[in-house]
């Protein structure tokens, strides 16, 4: 024959009895497949062909085409056989041989992770933003302080904040007043019952002025009972007034100040926006002109909600602090009036229509066998 039989440049590969190929001729098999493989000849020209285990030639491995020959290159055809494929996947070789199917080459393992949010950089875009805001503000402060930014104003709701601060002033000086009247009356108090124990004293020492030193007993305990009364009355108008001064308006002038603030960022978006659409529009602009614009419609809805805020917290205090302010105030003139009138059976009857009660001096000192 003028042309030799492709199977005799192949090489045979010896298989035991039960599949597995012998340890002794791994390396002949390798390097002879090496050998039968034409230069330039890939893979995809690779014939392996595997007969029974009753054949002669078991995972016989025969190269593409070869010099001479007109046939075109043919993509590789596997035929069934476990050991000649369990022994090249044995190998580390980057041969994937699937029953039937063709040779595929195997890529490195490729890991798929989820995005990981850094939180340094989450940290670094608050500040950033922060910063900017800060800075705007800052900006639209000096400019209104100096005559030169425009500042939105409502006409009627800053009027209400202005005497609603102004009363609160005024509250609080009130406040002052009567807790001066209080401690000078509990001075004067503690001063007539002293001066009552010691006309009683007096009355039981000095037989000639007994009756004299009893009746100025008598009436000074009876004027440190009222003065309690008077007392309790009073404590109980500061008391309400104070909490009505630093818990009821103060929250409200706390919501002010979020306006306000919300107030000072509207403006500064607001200018800032002005600015843009009077400068000109091109492709860089546009896209600033709408992200301004954007924050500009985020802080105007803040604004709105913060106004109307306002608005509804001032209407409240309006309505309770006139409620409050009615009864504490009928209660400090009856008890002023009954007590300098004498009238200690009113004195108690104003305690008792406001439900106040009164502390009994030591009532709240621990007895000798608690503080043992």
């Amino acid at each position: 024959m003028a042309q030799e039989s492709p199977k005799n440049s192949a090489a045979e590969i010896p298989v035991t009895s039960n599949g597995q190929l012998e340890d002794s001729h791994e390396h002949s098999f390798n390097r002879d497949l090496k050998r039968s493989l034409p230069v330039g000849l890939g893979l995809s020209e690779t014939k392996i062909t595997s007969h029974g285990f009753d054949s002669t030639k078991e995972g016989v491995v025969e190269a593409g085409p070869f010099p001479g020959s007109s046939a075109s290159p043919k993509s590789s055809i596997i035929s069934p056989s476990s050991a000649a494929a369990s022994r090249l996947a044995g190998q580390g070789c980057d041969l994937i041989i699937p029953t039937g199917g063709r040779a595929q080459q195997k890529s490195g393992p490729v890991v798929l992770a989820d995005e990981i949010k850094n939180p340094a950089m989450e940290k670094l875009e608050l500040v950033r933003k922060w910063s900017l805001n800060t800075y705007k503000c800052t900006r639209q402060i000096i400019s209104e302080k100096l005559g030169r930014g425009s500042r939105t104003v409502d006409l009627e709701l800053e009027a209400q904040i202005d005497i609603l601060r102004d009363n609160k002033k005024k509250y609080e000086n009130i406040l002052r007043l009567a807790q001066t009247l209080s401690t000078q009356l509990f001075q004067m108090v503690h001063t007539q019952r002293q001066l009552g124990d010691a006309f009683a004293d007096l009355s039981l020492k000095s037989l000639e002025l007994h009756e004299e030193f009893g009746y100025n007993a008598d009436t000074q305990k009876l004027l440190a009972k009222n003065g309690e009364t008077l007392l309790g009355a009073i404590n109980f108008f500061i008391a309400s007034v104070t909490t009505l001064v630093n818990k009821t308006i103060e929250d409200t002038l706390l919501t002010v100040k979020q306006y306000e603030s919300a107030r000072i960022e509207y403006d500064a978006y607001r200018t800032d926006l002005e600015e843009l659409n009077l400068g000109p529009r091109d492709a860089n602009t546009l896209p600033k002109i709408e992200q301004s614009q954007q924050l500009f419609q985020v802080h105007k809805e803040k604004y709105d909600k913060m106004r109307n805020d306002v608005s509804i917290k001032l209407k409240f205090l309006e309505e309770n602090k006139v409620k409050v302010l009615h009864n504490q105030l009928v209660l400090f003139h009856n008890a002023i009036a009954a007590y300098f009138a004498g009238n200690q059976k009113q004195l108690e009857q104003t305690l008792k229509q406001f439900h106040i009660k009164l502390k009994t001096p030591g009532a709240d000192a621990p007895s000798w066998l608690e503080e043992q």
